[in-house]
């Protein structure tokens, strides 16, 4: 609430100083009325244009602007609490754990065929892949005859807030691959959403012999490509970042909202102005708090992993550059020998459609896919099963032989 404050107001804060300005006028549709020179003027530049200027008056645009000022936040304030108060709550329920590492668990979606090992993000929690029963990739994975697990990394306990990017690799997202050959006698299928696709890789290079086969969507590797901005405001808040590491050994859930909420800073504001507008009872609008709910429901990072991430790859590019390593050994994609196939959705601005093409182009032979869809949209949204599900089961299924 308080960004979409600060961005109404400064949207006019500058015309403020014009010399005797007052929102007291009152006129009828006044910002339909003061676009008619503008309209005019088409084709030209109404900054520099006498006949713009010679007719302005800045009262009745400051008066305009600050009613749909208050009247944008009232929307979005009528919003926020339709949410806060919508009766919706998550009753899906995921299947028991099978095997814990720490605060991880492996949880088996059943299925009896090729099995996959699904790998979601450390930042969110994994039940974005299953996150309604019609759209529920894991599910949906399952009912087509795939051995389907996911990895669930929990919340990080004292132990995992010491945790480097190696040792959940090592540590964890090994062993659960290990498990999962263990339990079903075959090298499983590794699939990866986001950040999880970008560790996926590691084990593709260091452990052959545990993966049969590579799924990433929308997976980061060129963290440059179309990061300029939150280069810069990581750079600018890593003093008070560094503080906040020291003192409770993770990055919290609120610095890692405030974060995504920078790449699209107009955003908030949107989605919930437009969901004031809905029926409270509507599908849409109960699709709509599901979804809110995930993203409000975050899971802190660790320190370790947290510098390694906004620092050395956010930062330096350390991926992308070929100094990322595990252990000794540099991860790099061109490395890997199974068959992979990278899903790519354009209209992702979580992971720019570069960066994610970056890893396609290093891994040999890999095949790539761009579906027209953003970056959770790709793995939760209406067209999911559809346009992501289908070719995705059908890939693992029977992936082609490198």
């Amino acid at each position: 609430m308080a960004v979409e404050g600060w961005i109404l107001q400064t949207s006019f804060a500058g015309l403020m100083a014009s010399k005797n300005a007052s929102p007291t006028l009152s006129q009828s549709n006044p910002l339909q009325a003061l676009l008619e020179p503008l309209r005019a003027l088409a084709g030209k530049n109404p900054l520099t244009h006498e006949a713009f200027w010679k007719d302005f008056q800045p009262l009745p645009l400051i008066d305009a602007v600050t009613r749909e000022t208050h009247a944008r936040m009232e929307t979005f304030v009528r919003g926020v609490r339709t949410y806060q108060t919508h009766p919706y709550r998550r009753a899906l329920k995921a299947p028991p754990p099978v095997w814990k590492h720490g605060v991880a668990s492996l949880v088996d979606y059943g299925g009896h065929g090729v099995p996959v090992l699904f790998v979601p993000s450390l930042i969110n929690r994994a039940y974005i892949l299953d996150l309604a029963e019609d759209r529920s990739l894991l599910r949906s994975a399952a009912a087509a005859g795939l051995h389907t697990f996911l990895l669930d990394w929990g919340d990080p306990g004292p132990a995992e807030r010491r945790f480097s990017v190696e040792d959940y690799i090592d540590g964890v997202l090994t062993a659960a691959l290990e498990e999962v050959k263990a339990r079903t006698g075959q090298r499983p299928r590794l699939a990866g959403y986001c950040l999880g696709g970008t560790l996926c890789v590691a084990p593709a290079v260091l452990r052959p012999d545990l993966v049969s086969g590579l799924l990433l969507l929308a997976a980061p590797w060129d963290f440059h490509n179309g990061a300029d901005a939150s280069r810069v405001l990581l750079n600018l808040s890593r003093p008070m970042i560094e503080v906040m590491l020291q003192a409770e050994g993770a990055a919290s859930v609120d610095v890692l909202q405030a974060l995504f909420a920078s790449l699209d800073p107009t955003l908030v504001g949107r989605k919930f102005r437009n969901f004031a507008g809905l029926d409270p009872a509507s599908d849409q609008a109960r699709r709509f708090v599901e979804l809110e709910d995930w993203l409000n429901e975050g899971v802190p990072l660790a320190g370790p992993v947290a510098r390694e991430v906004f620092f050395q790859w956010y930062g330096a590019n350390d991926p992308a550059e070929g100094r990322w390593k595990v252990g000794e050994t540099v991860i790099d994609p061109r490395r890997i020998k199974c068959p992979s196939l990278v899903f790519i959705p354009s209209q992702d601005r979580i992971v720019p459609p570069g960066s994610a093409q970056r890893l396609a182009d290093l891994i040999p032979r890999a095949q790539s896919r761009t579906v027209d869809l953003g970056h959770i949209g790709m793995v939760s949204g209406g067209s999911a099963p559809k346009r992501v599900y289908a070719p995705v089961i059908e890939w693992l299924t029977a992936p082609p032989t490198p």
